[in-house]
């Protein structure tokens, strides 16, 4: 991986004002015209429409780390801290579907489905009074039948960074405290799991990642205050700084997918930090000329699992 790399021209701007403790999972939605992000300690998702400025949100019974649009009507597929559920945004009814690692001290962490519309999601090491720092979590696939399996990789202290090449072929991820983005062949077996960039700096540990029309992974780097872009080779091409020190995750949205918005936390902050800092917590949003892809909706809802029991 290159040292250098290309600053961007243009600043963020902030969106909105929100002051989340835990800003995360942003995902921009074509039909709604709108922005979904978890504030997950909070329990909370929030929407966003940009075009009218219309914020709205939903409390939930457990915190929220992740979710995916679904193919079907107005479902979301969440990845709460300790299970699977369908959520229907028009009435708020949750359904059911898996409990996750009840045996582990681990909760949900971050997820996005896969270029064949299924939902892979990751977990993370959460002690009850200590920083987590032992690797056992898995990543974990939710297959278009509602079957789950784990994914063969290896276990992680705190999964992040998730995201497909635009041919679905490769995925990405890492456990954040290695500093580490790894990727693999990816498909309904995977293979050659290998180090894809090793962040040497030691200002940041990666987070949330999205992917552009071109391949690029675009990786929101905790502590260093910035979104950078890898090349698909793994070359660092662009940081784009961002006016607090905690991005948490990125996505592009808008009409044209060309304008990237950034989730931020306010965790761990103590009052001389956010004196500092703040715009901690917030929304912002960049415009670099770059197209980005969509994130891929859940393609295994049907009418009938949706509105079974709760």
């Amino acid at each position: 991986m290159v040292v250098g790399s290309k600053q961007a021209q243009s600043a963020a701007r902030r969106v909105l004002a929100l002051s989340h403790a835990l800003g995360e999972g942003i995902v921009w939605c074509p039909r709604k015209h709108a922005l979904y992000w978890t504030d997950i300690q909070s329990a909370t998702l929030w929407r966003h429409f940009p075009a009218s400025g219309k914020l709205q949100h939903w409390k939930l019974p457990e915190r929220l780390a992740s979710f995916a649009l679904c193919e079907q009507g107005d479902y979301l597929l969440l990845a709460l801290a300790s299970k699977l559920a369908f959520f229907h945004l028009v009435d708020g009814t949750l359904h059911m579907l898996h409990n996750i690692e009840p045996d582990l001290a681990t909760r949900c962490n971050d997820g996005c489905c896969d270029r064949q519309g299924r939902f892979v999601f990751g977990t993370m090491h959460e002690p009850v009074d200590s920083p987590p720092d032992q690797a056992i979590g898995s990543f974990w696939r939710l297959n278009t039948d509602l079957s789950l399996e784990r994914l063969p990789l290896e276990h992680v202290v705190i999964s992040n960074s998730l995201a497909f090449s635009p041919d679905g072929c490769t995925m990405y991820y890492c456990d954040s405290l290695t500093r580490t983005i790894r990727c693999c062949n990816y498909g309904d077996n995977l293979s050659n799991a290998r180090n894809f960039v090793v962040i040497r700096d030691h200002a940041g540990v990666p987070d949330g990642s999205c992917i552009d029309v071109d391949g690029g992974l675009w990786n929101a780097q905790w502590g260093a205050g910035r979104v950078v872009r890898y090349r698909p080779d793994g070359q660092l091409d662009l940081s784009a700084r961002i006016p607090v020190s905690q991005p948490t995750c990125a996505c592009f949205g808008g009409s044209a997918l060309d304008t990237l918005y950034v989730t931020s936390a306010r965790q761990g902050m103590n009052a001389q930090m956010l004196r500092r800092q703040p715009q901690s917590g917030d929304l912002f949003a960049l415009d670099l000329g770059q197209r980005g892809l969509l994130k891929p909706r859940f393609a295994g809802i049907s009418q009938k699992n949706a509105l079974g029991n709760p």
